[in-house]
């Protein structure tokens, strides 16, 4: 292991539709981080078609990676190691990023450290771009909230390596449950934003059913969604107008009341008082709300990441990857993608 001060990681994430590249020295600060978005082509289809999201990625991220590199003020002689999404994700897309990583680090004579996806997000609420080592500022133990597109899930952390999965979502993602109401309604794609955008122009006065789980902890968004989209098809057969923005606001707010509702217990439960947001959906702002009104009453430090580190991020890979190249925890060049790995 090279030694080099600050730490430079290479971070590259491909793991879905947006092919990302990025420097962070010593886990927390971000130098670059360059990110690739391909909604415009999936947009077209209402949702990721993950061969045409795996030709994009083969475009996109050698130049991305140049340019993350430039960016970062630094040559590729100043990285310690290059850290990638190995899991979870497509397969596709996966493979397209753990193939180039392998081939870079070969080539550099470099440390090749994977990383998870899921446990990726978390650390996006450890980065900074100023001196301020905002990694430093969490106290573990604590809870985390990861809420995306595919993934809805509570975690218990004692320390940066250990992750306990405590919670997650039976059925849909809530994320999933926000794109699939947003076709219903003829809105676009992706979902979350636009659900988010309609919700302010409307009012949460419809009653959609809240599932109930056998589980402290676990989510349902499948009987949610549709309850939603019951009363929109009964709207629909009866020739009766509804309001879009009003229910777009009821859902949203459902929603971010459900997941409330279950973190704050099981932050209660194992008496932590920490709770980070994490994933896409986390920078939606009645969900922030929400969450900052109710852990403000139980004296609970709510964190959520800056609104460009929510989404799939080459600088949350970075992150991650420094605590496991400081562990330790490299790969080695059989390394293979993994889509449905866990933390």
């Amino acid at each position: 292991m090279v030694e080099r001060n600050p730490c430079y990681i290479l971070g590259i994430e491909t793991s879905c539709d947006d092919t990302s590249a990025s420097v962070v020295s010593d886990g927390y600060k971000v130098h670059s981080n360059v990110v690739g978005s391909q909604t415009e082509v999936h947009s077209l289809y209402g949702g990721v078609v993950p061969e045409i999201a795996s030709r994009e990625h083969l475009k996109l991220l050698s130049p991305l990676v140049k340019k993350a590199v430039t960016e970062a003020g630094i040559t590729f002689n100043d990285l310690s190691g290059i850290a990638v999404t190995k899991g979870p994700g497509l397969v596709g897309p996966l493979l397209v990023g753990v193939s180039f990583a392998k081939s870079f680090a070969y080539a550099k004579e470099l440390p090749l450290i994977p990383v998870n996806h899921i446990k990726a997000h978390i650390f996006a609420n450890f980065l900074s771009s100023s001196t301020n080592k905002g990694i430093y500022q969490h106290d573990f133990p604590l809870i985390a909230l990861v809420i995306s597109g595919g993934h809805t899930s509570i975690y218990y952390m004692k320390s940066y390596e250990t992750c306990e999965l405590i919670g997650s979502t039976r059925d849909d993602a809530c994320g999933e449950a926000f794109d699939k109401i947003a076709r219903a309604l003829d809105l676009g794609y992706p979902g979350g934003p636009l659900i988010e955008s309609e919700a302010f122009k409307g009012e949460p006065s419809i009653d959609f059913t809240k599932p109930k789980i056998d589980s402290k902890y676990d989510f349902s968004f499948s009987g949610l969604k549709s309850s939603v989209l019951n009363y929109l098809n009964k709207k629909k057969m009866k020739d009766e107008k509804f309001s879009v923005p009003d229910v777009c606001s009821s859902l949203q707010s459902t929603v971010a009341e459900i997941l409330v509702d279950k973190t704050i217990k099981a932050a209660l439960d194992t008496n932590v008082k920490t709770i980070l947001l994490a994933g896409g959906v986390s920078a939606n702002r009645t969900i922030r709300t929400q969450f900052t009104n109710e852990a403000s009453k139980h004296d609970i430090k709510l964190c959520f990441p800056k609104l460009n580190y929510c989404t799939d991020n080459a600088a949350m890979v970075a992150s991650l990857g420094y605590f496991n190249y400081k562990l330790g925890l490299t790969g080695t060049l059989d390394m293979n993608a993994v889509p449905n790995l866990t933390p």
